[in-house]
Formats: structure tokens, C-alpha cells, sequence
């Protein structure tokens, strides 16, 4: 039965065992329970449960937890976290169990002795470097259900992330003045980011306005009710260990213009209008200023009347005034955001107040030449309107019409050059002003001018110095005077003067005596020590004198000589055979040095022209041969030393003959020739040599090779019997060189060889003081006809052959033995 029913419920007739399985039964609802025992006479009595159960399925220990992560990892701590298993056996979770294992050890520890229930736990106390794997177990009534999967190998280490910045707000941001604004973004990195905030690279700080709320994960800076002062750029830096990220924001707070700034000026007063002008507003509001807005006022009345609001200039036309009446300007800014307070200006009467400008004072004249001259005047009073012309004219003093000298515009100067003046003549000028209103009285006329270029003394000569000296003159030397005055210079005058004493003596008495920029002074005494000046004179006369800087001492000046070689004395100087050698050099020294040529150490050729003049010297031979080639060497020598210098010449030229021509290997129909190269290869290396050939009862040589480069020729398509002449020549780029020729005819036979030995020679007969002799013929004649045989017989035991005598025939008697 139902807990909170009376009524019982039959289950089964038929239960046989001691159990039974009830079915139909609602889950959570709360039944009793009661059994009898029944045989054939009836029913026994019930007995009843004693307390109330509830359906429910049976309680189990719970499943595995879910999701085991790791949240953090430092050097001596690890974070974790997970989720409740899925079914946690039909009973709440009483607690959970953590465990970790050392990696390489074989066990799992419980990490802690408390009672768990939350699902994160940061175990400490851990070894750096040490490397665990973590799990965790739920428990409920009935016990501790299975572990969790392991986490991967976790290694105590600080984790690193470099820093992450993700931003709500764009690169540029516009608020207007009293609103809020804030800046907002989310960031992360390990070790926990350190979050700075910039404006216009100065740190933010709190105040009454400005708040900063910075968490884990995310940053926000905000500002109430913004003022102007709180645009500019704002910068967010998110940094750890590991870097740093950058945010930026340009926040515009913007409002309406502050005033434009006075005074207002009053540029021009007509009797029907004005033209004011002003400055722009100290402060746009953070927005270009789109235009002004400009009112006039009678003075007398209070009603405020529309100009324009049209104009983006600081300057206006106030037109439609009533002459005589005084107004009043007011001027205001306008921005997108509205429009500022007024500029008000003070009161101005309208009428007119300008007129032509006064006469200038008298001009002065400078800067006359022959065809031109320079006017100069001040500028005179205005008449209220600025000026915008001069008009000038001229005047020959005799005549009574002046002319004006140009038609264009002379302005803003207060100077003009008058061409086109009439050499000889004299002139007269004035000038006259002229504004928008029109054109004022001329000047006073200028002094009269004759046009003539003006001759003035000259400037002193430029940097006079002393450039030489001996035992009794001093050479000078200076550079013509920056301006000659207009005049021609005529010469110079020179002066000296003995340190010590006050006058100064002349070195020439005319300035035309030295016309040049140099000059000798002589006649001055050894040892002593002068000063120099020099005087520019033209038609005007003397210029101011230039000084010599320093004082000279005057004796002979040793200097060493010295050698400023040309590009012709280079270590190695090539002349093709018949061109001219020059050889050349700058020669410096004091006194000048003595100049010696020399070739291989001794006297040049003869036919060598060698030049000395005060500067240097040149060597040149012309129609150059081989055998000027060679070293030359230039030698230069005074009191204070020598010097020397050496160059190769190199006469390149066709080479001279080939040496030591031998003939070898005679045959019938060839020879083989040799030879050696030339004693001289005319400073060109040899490209081939030319051989030819003659017959001897001809005159005409006859070429066998022009291209061998080899020392060796064999000479073929010779014909027997003929006796021939050979020679051979070596050419180089510059041409061939000359033959060297047999010294006798070469006949073309093969060669001659001794005959071989007789054969079969044996005596025939013997007598006591005689034998006969027979053989053959041998088996080669050596290439000719054998002559004879020559029989020569030895005593037995001797050492030497006795010749008997020669026969023609192939037997012999010797006799005389």
C-alpha cells in the first residue's frame, strides 16, 4: 500500500520462493509492504515492513568525474579543476578524492587530507622541475567510485604566455564636452600582465572623474562628464615578462568655439562701408570652424543686424552704412557644435578718412654709371589707404619737361635703377605716391647727376706673399685687388722697409713698371730681415697697401730638389720602333738643381735631345731604334740634396734572327730543320716563324710554312739529287724580322752506311810464304756501289792488324808472309 493510503494492494497469489519482484510501482512515491504464508487449509498471518520505502533505482558509487583540467602551472604549484561524474550512483557526493603520481614511480598519493567538495584545488609545496600526473575520484555513501582520467605529464614550471590585448574601442573616438566615455578591452598573458594606462605618453591617474577598473582578465579606463582638456591619445600597455601590447585611442572631446579674439580692426572706414578684420578663436573646440557669423549695430539702437554667416575668412565687408552713423561689430565662431559666445567690437563712425599720400622728401642719387642710376627716396605718409605705386621722372637739367621713366609698377621698394640715361647728360629726378584714392605731389627734385661711370681707388691687392729670396732680391708675388674701382689697374707699386726703421723705401717708381702681379725687389742686404707691401693704382690712384704677413730674412733659401714625374716616366715606357721617345719631368728645388741624363749608367745617345728650363727637363729621340731601348734614368742635384729616378724603355720592334739553324735527317724527298729563337725578340713576343727554301740553280725562294710556332720544321716534297738552300725568319706584331740562311747547299739523297762484312771468306790455297784467298759479296752495300775490299791479315798472337792492300775483286793473294 501507498504510504499515506490504507488500502492494501494484492501483488501475487502464486509466489512460490521467498522473494518476489513488485512491478507497477510509481518512482518516489513511498510504499509499505506485508507477506503471508498460505498451505491448503488457508492463510497464515501478514507481516508487515516496518518503515516506509521510497522507489528509487539502487544506489551505487558514483561514475568517474568529467573534465579534469589543469588551470595554472608555476614552479612549485598546480592548479586544477573538474566536473561531478554524470550519475553520481544514486546518492549525493560526499566528497572527492585527488590523487597524483610522480612520473616513473608506479603509485598514486592521495594530495590531501581534508574533506573535498569544492571542484578546484591548487596543490603547493611541489619540486621544481618535477613532471606528476593528477586524477580525481567522487565518494558517496556506498563508497569511492573510479578515477577520472589522468591529466597529461604536468612539469612544475612557471607558465609563460606572452601578453594578448583585445580592444572594444576604435583608433579614433569623438565625445562631446560633459559626456562620458570609457575605454574598454580584455587581455590575458602568464605571469598576470602589469596594465598601464597613457594619455599623451604622461600615466593616467584617478581622480574625481577619471576611473580605471583593471581585473584578471579584463581592463576598462572611463571618464565622466569629459572636459576639452581630457582629449589626446590614449595608450593602454599590457606587459609581463614576455613582452608587452599596445593599445591606442585619439578621444576627441569636442564643443562649440571659444570667441574669436579681438580687437577687431577696423582695416578700412568708407562713408558707406568698412572692412574689418579679427583673429580666430584660441580654441576651434576640437572641430574646424565651418564659418563666422558677423551682426552690425547703430550705436543708438539696440537691434542687432545680420552681415553674413556665410564667410570662413577672418576679415569682412560691412556694407549698406549710413554716413555720419556709429556701428558696432559683433563677430561669433561656429563649429558643428555650435556656435561661441561674441566678439564685439568697439564703435567705429563711417565716413571717409583717407586720402592721396603726401610728396616724398627729396631723393638721393647713387650707384651712377653712364647709362643708369640708383634712386633712392622714403617712404612717405600714406594718406589712410597703403600705397601701391611710385611713379618717377626724369629731367636733363636744361629742359623744363619731365618724363616718366617706366611704365610698370614700383612697389613695395623704395629704391628703382633708372636705365637708359644718356652718357655725358645731366639729369634730375622726383618721385610721386600713389594709393587707391590717386596720386600725390612729386618729391623736391634731386641734386643734378651727370651720367658717367665714377672711377674710385682701387681695393688692396689680394694675399701678397713672398715667394722666393736669395743672399741680396726677394720675389713677391699677389693676386689682383677684388675691385678695380671702374678703372683699369695701371700697375703696382711695391715698398720695403728694414725692420726697425719707419720709412718705407720704393722698390719702382711708377706703377706701370710692373704691370704683372709679380715683381723682384733687388739691391737688398744679406741678412737682414724687410717688410713687403704692394699698392693697387689706377686713375684714381694708389689703393691701400697689402703686407707681406711675416718679415723675410734674406739669404739664399735651400730646398731640396724635388721630382714631380709626368705620365711618360712610369716604370715602364713602350715606344714602337720609329716613333719619338719623350721623356719628361717637373723639376723643383732651390737654387735650382744641375740635371744629368744617363742610360744603363752611362752617356745618352748623341742623338738624343735633352731640354732643361726652369721648371723641368725632357729627353726626346726621334726616329727611335731597338737599341734605344734600355734604362734611363734622370738625376737632379743642388746643395741641399739629389734625387734620382729610373724608367724602362721598351723599343718595340721587329725581332732579330732565329740562331744556330742546323739540317739533320737528309733524305731523298725531305730534311728536318732546327733552330733557336732570336737573341732579341723586339719587346713583343714572337707569334711564328717564316721558313723557305731555294733551289740553288734558282733565284726564287719558295715559302714551306709562315704559321709554326715551333723552333723545328720538317722540310718534305723535296726532289733527290737537287741541292737546296734553306732560311728562316721570326715575326712578331710589329713585322719580320731578318732571315738566317745554310751556310751551304743541303743535296737531297738518303744517306750513305758503311757496307756489311764479306761472306764465306776461306783460303783455297797455302804456300810457305803465300795464300789465296776467297769470298762473297756481302749482304748490303750501305746504299752504293762497293769500290773494293781491303784484306788485312795479324800474326798470330799479335795485337794489331797489318793492311795488305785493297782489291776490286772477291779473291786475294797475300804474298810477304
Amino acid at each position: 500500500r501507498e504510504s499515506d493510503h490504507r488500502a492494501w494492494t494484492p501483488v501475487s497469489y502464486t509466489v512460490t520462493r521467498q522473494n518476489a519482484t513488485v512491478q507497477g510501482l510509481t518512482e518516489g512515491k513511498a510504499y509499505f509492504f506485508r507477506i503471508a504464508a498460505e498451505n491448503i487449509i488457508g492463510m497464515g498471518p501478514f507481516t508487515e515492513t516496518t518503515k516506509e520505502i521510497v522507489i528509487r533505482d539502487p544506489i551505487t558509487v558514483p561514475d568517474r568525474p568529467e573534465d579534469l583540467e589543469v588551470k595554472a602551472v608555476t614552479k612549485n604549484s598546480v592548479t586544477l579543476t573538474w566536473n561531478p561524474p554524470k550519475y553520481n550512483g544514486g546518492s549525493d557526493i560526499t566528497m572527492y578524492v585527488l590523487e597524483s603520481r610522480l612520473i616513473g614511480k608506479e603509485k598514486f598519493h592521495k594530495v590531501t587530507k581534508e574533506k573535498m567538495l569544492d571542484r578546484k584545488y591548487t596543490i603547493e609545496g611541489l619540486k621544481e622541475g618535477d613532471t606528476y600526473e593528477y586524477r580525481v575520484s567522487a565518494c558517496n555513501i556506498v563508497g569511492q567510485g573510479k578515477p577520472s582520467f589522468c591529466t597529461k605529464p604536468i612539469t612544475c614550471k612557471d607558465e609563460i604566455a606572452p601578453p594578448t590585448l583585445d580592444l572594444d574601442f576604435r583608433d579614433k573616438l569623438i565625445v562631446r564636452v560633459g559626456e562620458a566615455f570609457s575605454l574598454t578591452g580584455r587581455y590575458s598573458g602568464k605571469p598576470a600582465p602589469k596594465v598601464t594606462w597613457l594619455k599623451d605618453d604622461i600615466v593616467v591617474k584617478e581622480n574625481d572623474r577619471t576611473k580605471i577598473k583593471t581585473t584578471p582578465t579584463t581592463l576598462c579606463l572611463g571618464v565622466l562628464k569629459s572636459v576639452r582638456e581630457d582629449s589626446g591619445k590614449y595608450c593602454v600597455t599590457v606587459e609581463n615578462s614576455t613582452g608587452s601590447r599596445k593599445g591606442f585611442c585619439q578621444v576627441n572631446v569636442v564643443d562649440r568655439p571659444s570667441p574669436p579674439v579681438g580687437p577687431v580692426i577696423f582695416d578700412e572706414v568708407h562713408k558707406d562701408h568698412m572692412v574689418v578684420s579679427w583673429k580666430p578663436p584660441l580654441d576651434d573646440g576640437g572641430s574646424e570652424i565651418t564659418n563666422y557669423i558677423i551682426e552690425k549695430k547703430d550705436a543708438h539702437r539696440d537691434l542687432w543686424m545680420p552681415v553674413t554667416s556665410a564667410t570662413v575668412k577672418t576679415t569682412c565687408k560691412i556694407p549698406k552704412l549710413l554716413e555720419g552713423r556709429e556701428y558696432q561689430i559683433r563677430i561669433y565662431a561656429e563649429n558643428l557644435y555650435g556656435i561661441s559666445d561674441p566678439l564685439i567690437s568697439d564703435e567705429m563712425k563711417a565716413k571717409d578718412r583717407f586720402r592721396v599720400p603726401d610728396a616724398p622728401e627729396q631723393p638721393i642719387i647713387k650707384d651712377v654709371t653712364k647709362d643708369s642710376a640708383v634712386v633712392v627716396w622714403n617712404k612717405p605718409y600714406d594718406g589712410g589707404k597703403p600705397i601701391t605705386n611710385y611713379i618717377i621722372e626724369k629731367k636733363e637739367t636744361m629742359s623744363t619737361r619731365w618724363v616718366r621713366v617706366t611704365k610698370d609698377p614700383i612697389f613695395p621698394g623704395t629704391q628703382f635703377k633708372v636705365p637708359d640715361l644718356l652718357e655725358g647728360c645731366q639729369y634730375e629726378f622726383r618721385v610721386s605716391a600713389e594709393n587707391e584714392i590717386g596720386v600725390g605731389d612729386p618729391s623736391p627734385p634731386s641734386k643734378p647727376i651727370f651720367a658717367r661711370d665714377p672711377i674710385a681707388k682701387p681695393s688692396p691687392p689680394v694675399n701678397p706673399e713672398a715667394v722666393d729670396k736669395t743672399k741680396n732680391s726677394v720675389d713677391l708675388s699677389w693676386q689682383p685687388p677684388r675691385h678695380d674701382g671702374n678703372g683699369k689697374i695701371i700697375g703696382y707699386l711695391i715698398e720695403y722697409q728694414k725692420v726697425g726703421d719707419e720709412d718705407w723705401k720704393k722698390a719702382n717708381l711708377t706703377a706701370d713698371s710692373c704691370p704683372e702681379t709679380k715683381y723682384k725687389v733687388t739691391g737688398l742686404t744679406e741678412g737682414l730681415t724687410y717688410k713687403f707691401r704692394v699698392k693697387a693704382v689706377n686713375a684714381a690712384g694708389e689703393s691701400e697697401p697689402a703686407y707681406v704677413p711675416d718679415p723675410v730674412e734674406v739669404k739664399d733659401r735651400l730646398e731640396p730638389p724635388e721630382l714631380i714625374l709626368d705620365a711618360n716616366m712610369a716604370r715602364e715606357q713602350h715606344v714602337k720602333a720609329g716613333d719619338t721617345l719623350r721623356l719628361s719631368a717637373v723639376i723643383k728645388g732651390v737654387p735650382f738643381p744641375k740635371v744629368s741624363w744617363k742610360k744603363e749608367d752611362h752617356e745618352v745617345s748623341p742623338k738624343a735631345d735633352i731640354e732643361v728650363t726652369g721648371v723641368g727637363s725632357k729627353l726626346e729621340i726621334r726616329n727611335t731604334v731597338h737599341e734605344d731601348g734600355g734604362i734611363y734614368s734622370l738625376t737632379v742635384e743642388n746643395p741641399a740634396g739629389s734625387k734620382t729616378v729610373s724608367v724602362k724603355v721598351v723599343v718595340l720592334d721587329k725581332p732579330g734572327p732565329p740562331r744556330n739553324l742546323q739540317v739533320s735527317e737528309v733524305r731523298s724527298d725531305s730534311c728536318y730543320l732546327t733552330w733557336m729563337e732570336p737573341e732579341d725578340d723586339g719587346g713583343s713576343v714572337i707569334t711564328n716563324y717564316v721558313v723557305e727554301r731555294k733551289d740553288v740553280a734558282s733565284a726564287q725562294w719558295v715559302a714551306i710554312s709562315s704559321s709554326s710556332k715551333k723552333r723545328s720544321h720538317m722540310a718534305k716534297y723535296l726532289m733527290e739529287g737537287i741541292q737546296y738552300l734553306f732560311r728562316v725568319a721570326a715575326e712578331n706584331q710589329f713585322g719580320r724580322g731578318p732571315y738566317v740562311e745554310t751556310l751551304k747547299p743541303i743535296k737531297a739523297v738518303d744517306p750513305l752506311h758503311p757496307p756489311g762484312p764479306p761472306k764465306n771468306l776461306h783460303h783455297v790455297d797455302v804456300d810457305k810464304t803465300e795464300v789465296s784467298l776467297v769470298w762473297n759479296r756481302p749482304d748490303r752495300d750501305g746504299g752504293a756501289e762497293i769500290t773494293g775490299y781491303l784484306v788485312e791479315y795479324q800474326e798470330d798472337g799479335a795485337d794489331e792488324w797489318i793492311k795488305f792492300q785493297t782489291v776490286p775483286m772477291l779473291d786475294c793473294v797475300v804474298t810477304g808472309l
